[in-house]
């Protein structure tokens, strides 16, 4: 009788644990990922300088230029790429680093990717450093502008890409945005510079 009331207080323990248990819920199907976004210049360049710090700590910049990336769109002053080229007087030389949404031909890789050194003697032609701080207007407001100032060329050439350079020239006190319709300044007719410390517009070069 013992070894019997055992096996049926067992069984009915066991039954009250089956009740008191959960129901499960179905996994969630997992989300598609979304497609990387295009980022602005200023964005890719304090990732950029945040890395290059540790190569050194005295750095400038020379020059930042947006990337095409396939399937990539430059929308509104943004672009998937961007490069920088910065300096170090201490080490004399130059080091260029790249920031892309996604691996891409060319030596692109997702995030912060280091380029190699070189000689740097100092600055050569119209183009020198410039300080980081220096860098206030975004590439995005430095495209608003230029539209702003461009909506008959605009019209007239509504499929032309845009890109986007950022140097500081003996021409202005401060760096400028070079808003470019073309893939470069080489094969560009039409561009607009535009103040990168007080975003003001400086000139329309054709």
């Amino acid at each position: 009788m013992y070894k019997k009331g055992f096996v049926l207080l067992t069984l009915l323990l066991l039954a009250l644990a089956g009740c008191s248990e959960a129901p499960k819920t179905a996994a969630k199907p997992k989300e598609a990922e979304k497609p990387a976004e295009p980022v602005t210049g200023r964005y890719a360049f304090h990732q950029m300088y945040a890395a290059a710090r540790s190569w050194s700590p005295d750095i400038t910049a020379l020059k930042l230029g947006s990337i095409s990336l396939p399937g990539v769109k430059h929308v509104d002053g943004k672009a998937g790429a961007w490069q920088v080229v910065f300096v170090s007087p201490a080490k004399q030389k130059s080091k260029s680093y790249t920031y892309s949404i996604a691996e891409a031909e060319g030596n692109l890789h997702k995030g912060v990717f280091a380029g190699s050194e070189e000689t740097y003697a100092g600055p050569r032609g119209t183009t020198k450093p410039f300080l980081v701080a220096a860098l206030k207007t975004d590439s995005e407001d430095a495209y608003k502008i230029a539209v702003s100032k461009s909506e008959a060329y605009m019209k007239k050439n509504p499929d032309m890409p845009i890109t986007y350079l950022l140097e500081l020239t003996t021409r202005f006190p401060n760096p400028a945005w070079r808003v470019i319709w073309g893939d470069s300044v080489s094969h560009s007719s039409y561009s607009i510079l535009v103040d990168a410390s007080t975003g003001n517009y400086l000139e329309t070069l054709h």
